[in-house]
């Protein structure tokens, strides 16, 4: 049936960043059919009045783990290569099927619970078919991929793979999922980082995209001594060496880009690649921060992530929107990055980091209804000004949610998860959090 949205603040993202004050929005097949005042719809239909509330995009996450949700809590106090060695890498290797898709289903009922509608994923290197289950039983839209490892010290047996098997398993991965479920969910080859990629794997990796059409998802230069390591191994800096390999282009997604040089940063620019803002990873790991004023006002699109629970500790993109507005200020002043340019990440340019501007990112007639709602009837939001879009950035919390709606279903509605079970979701990832720890017999940290 049709869904007329009424009364709302329409925060349209469209190209002239229009925000219509009590607007209607109507959804028909899955689409966003029309945006404006006083819609007149004939025929059977649902209408949901949002008045006092807030229509804008699905906000969209550039980066995620959705492997690693199960290890919230467990992988604190430690900066990115020990991290990843002392905790991850263990834990990821325990992973069964059955584990990953529990940790699979919390994140995606976090994310839509915290008004997210889309993601691009980095899994674990093994049961990544759990991960696209879960994403295909939630309404969740995922463009994700297994995790690429065939090289690199202290990498657990259980993670290392040939060249060989990675690139066949990756391809086969795509084969079962990508383009299924009227497209909602997409492959990508998700090289883990130049430090567990042999330069015939990425190389393989960049022409396969090509020929593929599949976009690559990878992490560069997130901290200093990675960047130390990545040039006395490669002779060249990161984003040099991926731009070598092919791994740059308007077909790349490549987190953090916390420590990119001049030259860096003109490849970046030159090649079209996208960047992915994490600033609650970067804090919280040490890593730093990018430098995400001098990329946007280089024309380079800057998405925004949570990266993965153990290193945030939350997935809710309102709180990176936060972040993501106030972390530069001290260094560049408090206009460099408005709330407007933080929507821009957390949607129109999260839709590029996943290949989907022309799908999703904004509500436009045509484009996929990928939509939250956000009540500001809260005491956090009064007085409301008549610019929302400063509340949106500064004041809202996940909590604010109301209503989320995927290919115009509402998966979110009056708070509560349509898609999901919330206690049995809980439940069960307590109970394969306990089997997985086990399986890994780690000290505590």
């Amino acid at each position: 049936m049709d869904l007329l949205l009424t009364g709302a603040t329409v925060v349209t993202m469209n190209r002239d960043r229009e925000v219509l004050p009590r607007a209607d929005v109507l959804v028909q097949d899955g689409r966003i059919a029309k945006v404006g005042r006083g819609l007149k719809v004939k025929g059977a239909r649902r209408v949901l009045d949002l008045t006092g509330q807030v229509v804008m995009p699905g906000l969209i996450h550039g980066h995620l783990h959705a492997c690693q949700t199960l290890f919230r809590g467990h992988a604190d106090k430690r900066e990115l290569l020990d991290w990843l060695k002392e905790r991850i890498w263990p834990m990821e290797a325990a992973h069964d099927a059955a584990s990953l898709r529990a940790s699979a289903d919390l994140t995606f009922a976090e994310l839509i619970r915290s008004g997210s509608t889309a993601a691009l994923d980095m899994g674990t290197v093994h049961h990544y078919d759990a991960v696209f289950e879960s994403a295909r039983d939630s309404g969740f839209r995922l463009v994700g991929g297994k995790a690429m490892m065939d090289s690199g010290a202290e990498v657990p047996a259980g993670l290392r793979e040939t060249t060989a098997d990675s690139l066949s398993e990756s391809l086969s991965l795509m084969e079962r999922w990508h383009g299924t479920h009227d497209n909602r969910l997409r492959y990508a080859f998700a090289p883990r980082f130049a430090l567990s990629c042999s330069p015939e794997l990425l190389r393989e990796v960049g022409r396969l995209s090509r020929e593929k059409g599949v976009r690559i998802h990878s992490h560069a230069s997130e901290n200093r001594t990675e960047t130390d390591v990545v040039r006395q191994v490669t002779g060249q800096d990161n984003i040099a060496f991926f731009h070598g390999l092919g791994l740059t282009g308007p077909q790349v997604t490549l987190a953090h880009c916390v420590w990119v040089e001049g030259e860096e940063q003109r490849l970046l620019r030159e090649s079209g690649t996208v960047v992915c803002h994490c600033p609650g990873s970067n804090l919280k790991l040490a890593s730093g921060y990018a430098r995400v004023p001098e990329l946007l006002k280089d024309g380079i699109p800057v998405a925004l992530g949570a990266d993965g629970a153990p290193c945030n500790n939350t997935l809710d993109l309102f709180h990176e929107m936060r972040l993501a507005s106030v972390l530069h200020n001290p260094r560049v002043g408090p206009v460099a990055m408005t709330p407007m340019h933080v929507l821009e990440m957390a949607t129109l340019h999260g839709a590029r980091a996943l290949g989907l501007e022309d799908e999703v990112g904004s509500v436009e007639a045509g484009k996929r209804a990928d939509l939250t709602v956000v009540d500001t009837r809260g005491f956090h939001f009064c007085p409301l000004p008549e610019d929302v879009t400063g509340p949106l950035v500064y004041s809202a919390r996940s909590t604010d949610v109301s209503h989320v709606l995927i290919d115009g279903k509402l998966v979110l509605r009056e708070g509560e998860l349509t898609t999901l079970d919330a206690n049995a979701v809980l439940a069960n990832a307590r109970t394969q959090a306990t089997k997985l720890f086990a399986r890994a017999k780690l000290k505590a940290s």
